[in-house]
């Protein structure tokens, strides 16, 4: 069903969005869906606008309704750069020919952001402890599967080091971007959902509300790496020095008090370069997250289940040889 949809999604671009070639047609920049298409373009536009400019190359925003659409679409060159998740950036790196140019700065020149567990302030849920207790009595939030802080990250730090798994522990499940999520805890249509710090910023800049006044954050992760940018590895090498220069000067030139304002927009001081190099501790999480199943997982023989987990070993002792070098 998603591969039929996602096909027909990009059918659709392709008539409207030619793909980038080095004869000046566009350029599609990704943008994953953290909340309404309406809201991302609004907030995206004005920058994407003056990357237009600054690279010499029109470009065309490309919305999806999911994360795996935008991996997709870069997979099969209907989109050449975008804003990602981390998680969703290694999917892109490793499926879709993707490559990490630069991520953001937070407002605060926080070098990432959180996620957090949420329940609406008239919730008897008062600590993480009587979620723990009460699955399920309980309706959950769930984020989207190719998001860090909405599954990779509570899947580890959160529901894997209690060995739960949502899909069973809590009475029902639904699956939502962040937006979605925040409004169903604020509107209690859910008893609990996980979100992050970024969209309850976002809601502040979108509705001017505070939401820390309609929400209870019961449980913060660990900092997250800022989000990254990510471009395809075969788009013109000039362009991509180019694509990355505009952002890591983006708010800091002769224009910078009008550009402020437009990353304020997006709740950004601003831009820093960076590389894959950032995904390795993700990509430790998605490879510990592995060993727990495969260390749980009762169809696997003795040997079969020694030997996915030697290899899971060899895997995660290579990425902390990575993450020892200086970058």
């Amino acid at each position: 069903m998603l591969r039929r949809t996602f096909c027909a999604l990009v059918a659709a671009a392709a008539l409207s969005s030619p793909a980038f070639a080095q004869d000046g047609k566009p350029l599609n920049f990704g943008i994953i869906s953290t909340e309404s298409s309406t809201n991302l373009k609004q907030a995206w536009q004005p920058l994407i606008d003056d990357l237009s400019k600054a690279v010499g190359v029109p470009i065309k925003p490309f919305f999806a309704s999911d994360y795996a659409g935008i991996i997709e679409g870069m997979r099969f060159n209907k989109v050449q750069l975008g804003w990602f998740g981390n998680k969703s950036a290694m999917e892109a790196v490793d499926r879709a020919n993707g490559e990490v140019f630069a991520s953001v700065i937070d407002k605060d020149g926080n070098p990432g952001y959180w996620s957090v567990l949420l329940v609406n302030k008239d919730s008897n849920l008062q600590t993480l402890d009587d979620v723990l207790k009460n699955g399920k009595q309980l309706s959950y939030g769930a984020g989207d599967p190719n998001s860090t802080s909405g599954t990779l990250v509570p899947g580890y730090f959160l529901w894997g080091a209690h060995k739960i798994d949502p899909k069973t522990f809590f009475k029902t499940v639904r699956a939502a971007n962040h937006e979605t999520n925040l409004l169903s805890v604020i509107n209690k249509q859910v008893d609990v959902a996980i979100n992050n710090t970024e969209m309850l910023e976002r809601y502040r800049v979108n509705t001017g509300k505070d939401a820390t006044e309609s929400v209870r954050v019961l449980w913060k992760s660990p900092l997250i790496p800022a989000d990254p940018m990510v471009v395809r590895s075969d788009v013109p090498a000039d362009i991509k020095k180019r694509i990355q220069e505009f952002f890591v000067n983006y708010g800091k030139g002769a224009d910078a008090e009008r550009e402020q304002k437009i990353l304020a927009g997006l709740t950004y001081k601003g831009f820093r370069p960076s590389s894959n190099a950032q995904l390795v501790p993700i990509r430790q999480m998605e490879l510990a997250k592995q060993k727990i199943h495969v260390e749980t997982d009762t169809t696997l023989s003795a040997a079969d289940k020694k030997a996915k987990l030697a290899e899971l070993d060899r895997k995660l002792d290579e990425l902390d040889k990575l993450a020892a070098k200086p970058q």
